[in-house]
């Protein structure tokens, strides 16, 4: 968010900017009360308040049950929809088959939820857990952090999102049409440059070519590439 970076820059004041933070996740609050019909005020709310729940799971898919216990899409996807028509959200579908065309393979009813802006992500955890974050420890949320902005940056350069998962067994955290081909994209919240995940991408599913994001420099080789986070913007 502009104001946000603008107090920061000018102020170098953490607790300013985060304070700006809160401020829009109220706004956002009141205009789900605003503009949200009827039961969908506080459905929407419920969805809305449960990503970061979500996010801190192993396996981020999007569940119903953990907005409320044994909920269902007919109750709760309309309100889901109202926050990705209202900016706030971004969905990341899951795929059948990691292969082209992926809006093809797609499943509408499989998929994750990421938040437009990581900032704002991090100002709806619990104060405690966001002052550890931007003093650098991440701790459950780490990954959650790092795969949300590289969705946001995918988001924002007019990709769709996808991943794979199967069987909670395997699961690449993005796929993009990239060089013409299904390229699995996984994003690594330390500097490790191996995964099983890729390995198997392209030991069991064909995938011919995959890019690691990570902390570290440009290396790997013509089936995987590893890559420095803010490479995302590029690819």
């Amino acid at each position: 968010m502009p104001r946000v970076v603008r107090e920061f820059v000018q102020t170098h004041n953490f607790a300013k900017a985060f304070a700006i933070q809160k401020g829009i996740l109220s706004d956002y609050m009141d205009d789900i009360a605003k503009y949200a019909e009827g039961a969908e005020k506080t459905k929407a709310r419920a969805c809305f308040l449960s990503i970061p729940r979500h996010l801190a799971k192993d396996y981020k898919k999007f569940r119903y049950s953990l907005v409320e216990p044994k909920a269902t899409y007919r109750k709760y996807g309309g309100s889901l929809m109202w926050l990705y028509d209202a900016g706030i959200i971004n969905f990341c579908y899951n795929l059948s088959e990691p292969a082209l065309p992926l809006a093809g393979n797609a499943k509408s009813d499989v998929f994750k939820v990421y938040m437009r802006d990581t900032g704002l992500l991090v100002a709806m955890l619990d104060e405690g857990i966001a002052e550890d974050i931007i003093d650098g420890n991440l701790g459950i949320y780490k990954g959650a952090i790092y795969e949300n902005i590289i969705a946001d940056i995918f988001a924002k350069n007019g990709k769709k999102l996808y991943y794979f998962e199967k069987n909670s067994k395997v699961e690449m955290d993005f796929f993009i049409r990239y060089q013409k081909t299904a390229t699995a994209v996984e994003v690594k919240s330390a500097g490790k440059a191996t995964s099983k995940s890729m390995t198997s991408m392209i030991q069991n599913y064909g995938i011919m070519h995959g890019i690691r994001l990570t902390a570290g420099n440009v290396a790997g080789n013509d089936m995987v590439e590893n890559l420095p986070l803010y490479m995302a913007m590029f690819l």
